[in-house]
């Protein structure tokens, strides 16, 4: 079970790593749609989600200071950006609309998962701790 866990960690923690990447690789890109979206500062605001994502799901990774470090960067995150930048019922575009509701859905369900890593006993297994 303790490696199951750590898999899952990786796979969970590897997502918000990944996309924390690619906020900093796309930074021009994702500054304009956040602009768009009304965001004041859409560059340092992508810089800032971008770190919180990357160190977010560093954390879960490792298992330091997953719980209230790590989810705490994920939810800061993905509540937000899940309001602001895929508000789907906003969208006139059908196609638009579509692709801003899977988004939304996602996140809700990617924020679900973060809730329930609190419910953990700590410190989890095979993990580096502090």
């Amino acid at each position: 079970m303790d490696y199951l866990f750590l898999l899952g960690r990786i796979l969970y923690g590897g997502f918000f790593v990944n996309a924390g990447i690619n906020h900093f690789r796309n930074l021009g890109m994702f500054a304009q749609f956040t602009a768009m979206k009304g965001v004041p500062a859409a560059k340092g605001a992508v810089a800032f989600s971008g770190l919180l994502i990357l160190v977010g799901g560093a954390c879960v990774i490792l298992g330091c200071a997953p719980v209230w470090f790590g989810v705490l960067c994920i939810e800061l995150f993905l509540v937000p950006v899940t309001l602001m930048m895929h508000n789907f019922w906003m969208e006139k575009d059908p196609m638009g609309r579509i692709n801003q509701r899977v988004n939304f859905e996602k996140n809700v369900a990617l924020a679900g998962a973060a809730l329930m890593l609190l419910a953990i006993p700590q410190p989890w297994s095979l993990s580096l701790t502090w």
